[in-house]
């Protein structure tokens, strides 16, 4: 066929791309000409952009008989008209967010103020997908509304909280077929941080836990339906933005052509003729067929500098151009030579998953350059905590673990006298002097533990310090919760080869940690094992022995239903939930500052264990504490149960502590469960206390920082209850 391709950016590129493979003879032009001068000029027309097919292509097109894949101008409202589609929807009944429509500044603000929810800010009319603010805080809402009511007619709709992911259906009047479901990257910055733009890469298919069909059932079909018993037959790609909520999938916006970048990234899957399927649906002949598609593909743009904002073109591109068997680069703001638009190109790469074809990507795009070249370096990094909904799909069997213990406890306790009051399965080690000294009964309370996968973190980024601080900490919050104060440290540190630097930097940090703490360093081991550990790779235990009298032991007296839980802030992941961490932000660099961050996300990653001791000194000292239970590995559900009797459950209220912006993020990326998710991190609360209602208030005041009471003891059998 004879293929006319209507548009001139980097989705345009893709179309014709994928039109050409299959043998047509394609014609790319950012305008469509006069169709009838000398009869028809194409057998199959393809519009791209949305403001052609505003502007009527489609129109033309049948007007001159030629086939045309895109809708009329009239139902190219669905894009061009944020009102129009938010009232359809709600005519049709579709899972969406609340809205409203307005034309006045004062208006706007006074029901959004009504709502009294978060909301985003969009431009009714078409805005090159640049029209929408998502805004923080009163200030920005009310900026953002005056900012673009003065463009023109603003809705307003509900802030929704979810992954997106783009749906994409070609349509024939009565049927619509699903392309394998995208996922693109809006904000310029990496992490998702800075203003919205036509989009910086995207990748498909996207991990999303929906059929695309019946995706398409939901929000594509009953268009379709309703368009076609209006005679007015929808021919094209209707496109669906949807947001993943905790409700189900809600509909943000209907685009009335293939996205871009999402084109870029789904047409090289498909393995159908595209220019005889858009045939087929301009024919109404779609019927049955199933659109086919193989692989996985991730799409990086490179953008010019100044972009979204001002973009800044007449650089000088260097570098090669042309497709590689694994990728390909699809043009859109130059001339193959010089920058002349915001987007100036994408790079696809292919792959059997989407780790490889992201390999790919990024390998092909390092041989382009230009002055200014805005590039993001984290594409698809949300996939990886789509696909995680347990702390073992991170590598790490929490269940395992349990077992393992469980399994060695009866032959540790074997090795047990009458001196011994607390081995496996306590946060440290109590051994008794009573039977040495007569005196009242001192006793020794030693713990053993390593600082786990954060190490590799810590030698990736070259920064060492901060671990044998927390191996030290974490040693001295095990003994802390048994009301001992620690006495002295032993440390062990191995790697596959000795770095003097490195390890000097450890032990530095550990002496500054025992320091702090009053607690003496007493030395150690250092181990070199080539072999055993991968080349860079190092690890830290340690051991600390603590005192106390056996009258000050916790927990002490009785628990009782109604006491409460005080929680203690952490201050990051302490030294657990590594693995997750490690693996969930593998692609977002660590020098990136997501949103609501104070700092990198290296640096908030690396952030050393607290040592609770001087927070808990003072209270401590008093009889109001019954116990204390440092919430390290298995965070809350499993750490509480290891200081309650088998008579009492600990409920906890979700919600009653501010949660840190790492921990948020965690939460809005990975895909665990709730109570997998609070007992894989500490999610804020780094040490919680039990004392008797009455004496909460005492023991608040003796904390000198804030504290919150995060739960209740009630009557039951040693469980920890989750509370929405």
């Amino acid at each position: 066929m004879k293929v006319l391709v209507i548009g001139g950016g980097g989705r345009e590129s893709a179309i014709a791309w994928a039109c050409r493979r299959r043998g047509h003879d394609v014609h790319v032009l950012a305008d469509l000409p006069d169709p009838t001068p000398s009869g028809p000029v194409a057998d199959l027309v393809i519009v791209g952009p949305e403001a052609a097919l505003v502007a009527g292509v489609a129109d033309r097109c049948a007007e001159a008989h030629i086939p045309c894949f895109g809708p009329t101008a009239a139902l190219a409202r669905l894009e061009s008209s944020k009102g129009f589609t938010r009232t359809l929807a709600a005519t049709l009944g579709l899972p969406s967010p609340v809205f409203h429509m307005s034309s006045s500044a004062d208006e706007a603000i006074a029901w959004w103020r009504e709502f009294a929810k978060p909301v985003v800010v969009k431009l009714d009319g078409l805005a090159a997908g640049k029209g929408v603010i998502v805004p923080d805080g009163e200030a920005e809402t009310l900026a953002a509304i005056h900012e673009l009511v003065e463009q023109g007619p603003i809705v307003l709709e509900e802030r929704l909280v979810g992954p997106e992911c783009s749906l994409m259906a070609m349509c024939d009047g009565r049927v619509a077929r699903p392309l394998p479901i995208a996922q693109d990257h809006k904000r310029i910055g990496e992490g998702d941080t800075g203003p919205n733009t036509g989009g910086m890469g995207a990748y498909a298919p996207a991990p999303v836990p929906y059929d695309a069909d019946e995706l398409t059932a939901t929000f594509i079909q009953p268009v379709l339906d309703h368009l076609w018993e209006a005679g007015a037959p929808y021919i094209g790609v209707l496109y669906a933005g949807l947001m993943l909520t905790a409700d189900g999938p809600k509909l943000l916006e209907y685009n009335c052509r293939f996205g871009d970048p999402e084109a870029q990234a789904v047409l090289p899957l498909v393995t159908d003729d595209l220019a005889e399927l858009a045939l087929a649906c301009c024919r109404g002949q779609l019927g049955e067929r199933r659109i086919q598609s193989r692989g996985f593909s991730c799409t990086v743009v490179a953008a010019a500098p100044g972009y979204p904002a001002a973009p800044i073109p007449g650089g000088t591109i260097s570098g090669d151009l042309h497709d590689w068997p694994d990728a390909m680069v699809f043009r859109a703001g130059t001339d193959g030579t010089i920058v002349t638009g915001g987007r100036v190109l994408a790079v696809t790469g292919l792959g059997n998953d989407l780790g490889t074809a992201r390999a790919h990507a990024y390998h092909r795009m390092k041989a382009i350059s230009f002055e200014g070249m805005q590039v993001r370096g984290d594409i698809g990094w949300r996939s990886v905590g789509a696909g995680l909904s347990s702390y073992a799909g991170a590598g790490v069997d929490i269940d395992e673990g349990t077992r393992a213990v469980d399994q060695m406890k009866a032959a540790v306790e074997r090795t047990h006298g009458p001196a011994v009051l607390r081995g496996v399965g306590s946060f440290g080690g109590v051994f008794s002097l009573a039977a040495i000294k007569e005196m009242d009964e001192p006793l020794l309370v030693a713990s053993t533990d390593g600082v786990g996968t954060k190490v590799e973190l810590a030698a990736r980024l070259g920064k060492f310090r901060g671990v044998g601080m927390d191996i030290v900490n974490h040693c001295i919050d095990d003994v802390l919760v048994q009301g001992a104060r620690p006495l002295f440290f032993l440390d062990y540190i191995a790697s596959s080869k000795l770095n003097a630097d490195h390890v000097a930097e450890v032990v530095t940090g550990m002496a500054e940690a025992c320091e702090a703490a009053g607690c003496a360093l007493l030395g150690g081991e250092t181990a070199e094992m080539p072999g055993v550990y991968a080349e860079g790779a190092f690890d830290i235990a340690g051991t600390l022995v603590g005192l106390v009298d056996r009258a000050q032991m916790l927990p002490r007296g009785s628990l009782d239903a109604g006491d409460v839980l005080v929680g203690i802030a952490s201050n990051g992941p302490h030294t657990n939930g590594y693995s997750l961490l490690r693996k969930l932000f593998a692609w977002l660099p660590m020098d990136s500052v997501p949103a609501g961050f104070d700092c990198t996300l290296g640096e908030a990653l690396l952030r050393p264990h607290r040592n609770y001791l001087p927070v808990l000194s003072d209270v401590l000292d008093g009889s109001r504490i019954k116990a204390l239970a440092h919430i390290t590995g298995g965070g809350l559900p499993e750490n509480l149960p290891r200081v309650l009797p088998a008579t009492l459950d600990a409920s906890i209220q979700l919600g009653s502590w501010p949660v840190p912006p790492l921990f948020r993020l965690v939460q809005e990326v990975a895909a665990l469960p709730t109570h997998e998710l609070y007992r894989t991190l500490n999610m804020g609360v780094g040490m919680v206390a039990i004392c008797a209602a009455q004496d909460l208030a005492a023991v608040q005041a003796s904390i000198p920082e804030p504290t919150w009471v995060i739960g209740t003891l009630t009557p039951g059998t040693g469980s920890v209850h989750l509370l929405p």
